[in-house]
Order: structure tokens, then C-alpha cells, then sequence
């Protein structure tokens, strides 16, 4: 009796490994790299198709053999996307697109393609110039606006402007005419950085409808900014002025960077910055965009 039970036992026991195994074989391997199962080959190509009806807007389409997941960059960063992403471009000019493909084994290929956008949309289009400040017709958009005698200066960079102080109260504007619309709501933003932190110093963004005058601080119509007195600037930054700025629209008291006028014609997108205490290596801007919505 005592014999048979423990044959039972170890026969169970067997069995159950045996079993073991095979669940163990069986474990799908395509998930994880360096298996040898992965697709080093998975093929990355796609079409751009212009959405019917739809200005600026368009269908990037992976083919899907071998794709397990897409991600998309369209000039901006590389996101997460789908295997067939609609895409806006609101301003013209040539985008690279690049398409990275995910394969078995999470391996990936590349592919890119260049699109020509030929208008800016009539509603969202940057209506700045030369707010990418890439060479010297960017640059030639832009009036200095002299305010100090001196110690504060603006230059114009590839791809960027940066604002310099070298002396306490030192400050200097840098502003271009805009054509604007009645009634019709405007948001303005930039790229804004820096590297330290600074003391009793201003970077104010306006929307006015005074021409500024040499020598006169501008203060006309107040949108957005940065101010250590407000809390921010006071150590290094890097983001959207909207989201790292601290200074209240003059219209509406709070954080917004949208601006409406009663009436259709010029205006003056300035910009105007100085301090006490100014990090040596100064604000930069990128990407300055003024943009109307719906």
C-alpha cells in the first residue's frame, strides 16, 4: 500500500513537470529582442495624402505588413502615433516627415519624406514674419526698438534671438508691424530659455496699437511675460512663454496669452526686457507666433 502511494506520487509528480515544460516552450518570444526573432528589416515606408475638403491638412499611412506600432516626426519631436495619422501644418513652407516603424522584437526602421506646404491656413496660420529668425530675411522683418542709451541689446541668431543686459535698469525692445482683424481672437507664444536665474528683471510681451518711439518704454496693451517680482525667471527656464511666464494680461488680469482689438489694421507685436541683474548668457526666443482661431 505505503509502496503504491509513493509511485503515485512521483508519477504525479513527472507529469506535472513534463507539463511544466511544455507551458515553459510554448511562451511566445516575439515580444522581447535580441531572440533572434526580431525584425531588423520591418519595412518603414508610407504615402502623404492631402485630406479632401481639409486646408493644410494630411493622412500620413503606413503600410501595415510587419508593423506592430508607429511613431511620427513632423518637424516638432517624435510622438506616439497610429498606423494611418491625420497631421495640420499651419503654415507653409517644407517639412520633413519621418515614419519610425515598430517590428517584432520591438526593433525599428526609419523612413523620410520631405512635404511642400504651400499656403499658410487662412484662420491659424502664423501670422508673424520671420519669427523662426532662421537667416537675414528673418532677421530683416525685425525693428531694434533703442530704450536705454545702453548695456541692454538684442542679436538676431540663426534660428533664435537672445537678449542681453550688461548693465543694471539696462533695457532694449524688439517689435515688426502686424496686420490684425476686428474682433477676431489672436494667441501669441514663443519658445523662451534660459540658463540662470536673474534679479529684478522683466521680459513683457505687448500688442499695441501705438507705433513705439526711440527712447520711450513701450506700454501699450500688455499680454504676457516673465517678472522675478511675479515668481518666475528667477532660475534657469525653458518652455512655451504660456506655460512658464508669470506676468497677467492687461485685459483680462490673469495668465492668457490672447489678445482681440476693436478694430481691423496695425498693430505692434513688441517685446521689451531689461533688469538689474541679467544671467550673462541672456533670454532667448524661438519659434514667435501669433495665431488666429475660430
Amino acid at each position: 500500500m505505503n509502496l503504491k502511494i509513493k509511485f503515485n506520487k512521483y508519477l504525479y509528480l513527472f507529469i506535472g513537470l513534463m507539463g511544466l515544460g511544455t507551458i515553459i516552450a510554448c511562451q511566445p518570444d516575439d515580444f522581447g529582442g535580441g531572440n533572434g526573432l526580431g525584425d531588423s528589416n520591418v519595412d518603414a515606408s508610407f504615402t502623404i495624402t492631402p485630406v479632401d475638403g481639409e486646408i493644410n491638412r494630411y493622412m500620413l499611412e503606413s503600410q501595415t505588413s510587419g508593423v506592430i506600432a508607429s511613431k511620427w516626426d513632423v518637424g516638432d519631436g517624435v510622438f506616439a502615433g497610429k498606423m494611418n495619422q491625420k497631421v495640420f501644418f499651419p503654415d507653409k513652407g517644407t517639412y520633413t516627415i519621418s515614419h519610425i516603424a515598430i517590428g517584432k522584437g520591438g526593433l525599428t526602421n526609419t523612413t523620410s519624406q520631405e512635404l511642400v506646404v504651400l499656403q499658410n491656413d487662412p484662420i491659424a496660420g502664423n501670422i508673424v514674419q520671420g519669427g523662426k529668425f532662421i537667416d537675414t530675411d528673418d532677421h530683416d522683418k525685425w525693428t531694434i526698438h533703442e530704450i536705454s542709451d545702453s548695456g541692454a541689446e538684442w542679436k538676431l541668431n540663426e534660428g533664435s534671438a537672445t537678449i542681453y543686459s550688461t548693465s543694471a535698469w539696462a533695457q532694449q525692445g524688439i517689435y515688426q508691424a502686424i496686420e490684425v482683424e476686428k474682433d477676431k481672437t489672436y494667441s501669441i507664444d514663443m519658445l523662451v530659455s534660459a540658463e540662470g536665474g536673474f534679479i529684478n528683471t522683466w521680459f513683457e510681451v505687448y500688442a499695441g496699437t501705438t507705433e513705439p518711439v526711440s527712447g520711450v518704454e513701450y506700454k501699450d496693451n500688455k499680454i504676457m511675460g516673465l517678472s522675478t517680482w511675479d515668481g518666475c525667471a528667477t532660475s534657469a527656464f525653458s518652455g512655451k512663454l504660456s506655460s512658464v511666464g508669470c506676468v497677467n494680461n492687461s485685459n483680462s488680469d490673469a495668465i492668457d496669452n490672447t489678445v482681440s482689438f476693436n478694430e481691423s489694421g496695425t498693430i505692434y507685436l513688441y517685446i521689451r526686457s531689461g533688469g538689474e541683474v541679467f544671467d550673462t548668457a541672456g533670454i532667448t526666443i524661438r519659434n514667435f507666433e501669433m495665431r488666429g482661431s475660430e
